[in-house]
């Protein structure tokens, strides 16, 4: 290589060095890098920034976490709210509780509900007073019970800000309730009928205090806010339903908003 021929060489070698650069060495640190164990109690997602973040517990289905409850925590992040997936089966050593809910009941599993809203309060990125709690079926049912203020009480818990129960199973007595509550069910969900749901809400026409709201989509069945094909799960059938799935976010987001994010404008 004659020496023009060296210098320019060295010259691009220089220009490229300078141009990688430009830019700062990735800091790969412990608050730079997220582990995901298993046997954990939750998955805590936070948004992007820094203060007191609004915060969300998610509670899954009967049969356990699902990719649905990791979407439903970045669509909160996206929102602007913390989300904490909270497993109640893994650590307890259980598969899921699928047709054979009582073995499990949504009235035991309000406890850790409650624990779980206690240990957001607890953290200071968390704003203690903008917690909430949505459910999916069995953790729907879960969100239910952990509306009662009876329980509230007996279990030494804090009313959530709000509440949003994804088809749950809904119960047949009307105790007076903590916080408000929306549930959002399919007319076609052969698990979950959404009579019940119907038959339960008509019990609060007359009720003072917090009531249940209650939101209800032609065609749709069981587990229609998850993208994944149609169906037979423990017998019933579950399927994505992109209308009602996408109507369910804006009525969630909203309800939110309203009872967490009131400086936000509503509609």
């Amino acid at each position: 290589m004659n020496r023009l021929a060296a210098f320019a060489a060295l010259t691009l070698l220089i220009t490229a060095e300078q141009a990688m650069g430009q830019h700062a060495t990735l800091a790969v640190t412990d608050s730079t890098v997220s582990v995901v164990r298993g046997g954990q109690a939750g998955i805590l997602t936070l948004p992007a920034g820094n203060g007191k973040f609004p915060a969300v517990v998610l509670m899954h289905g009967c049969g356990g976490i699902t990719q649905n409850m990791q979407v439903w925590a970045q669509r909160l992040r996206s929102w602007g709210y913390a989300a904490l997936i909270l497993d109640s089966f893994e650590q307890r050593g259980i598969d899921n509780v699928c047709g054979r809910g009582a073995a499990f009941p949504p009235r035991e599993r309000a406890k850790d509900a409650f624990a779980a809203g206690a240990y957001l309060r607890a953290r200071a990125d968390i704003d203690p007073a903008r917690v909430g709690l949505i459910g999916f079926s069995h953790g729907g049912a879960t969100a239910i019970a952990a509306s009662v203020e009876n329980r509230v009480k007996a279990f030494d818990g804090q009313p959530f800000a709000a509440v949003v129960a994804y088809y749950p199973g809904c119960p047949a007595v009307a105790p007076r309730l903590a916080n408000d509550l929306q549930i959002l069910i399919g007319a076609a969900d052969d698990w979950t009928p959404a009579e019940h749901c119907s038959d339960w809400v008509a019990l609060y026409a007359k009720a003072d205090g917090h009531k249940p709201l209650l939101k209800i989509f032609p065609d749709a069945v069981h587990a229609f806010d998850a993208k994944a094909p149609s169906r037979l799960y423990f017998g019933h059938r579950l399927g994505y339903d992109p209308k009602a799935a996408e109507d369910s976010f804006k009525m969630t987001k909203q309800f939110l908003d309203s009872h967490l994010r009131p400086e936000l404008p509503h509609e």
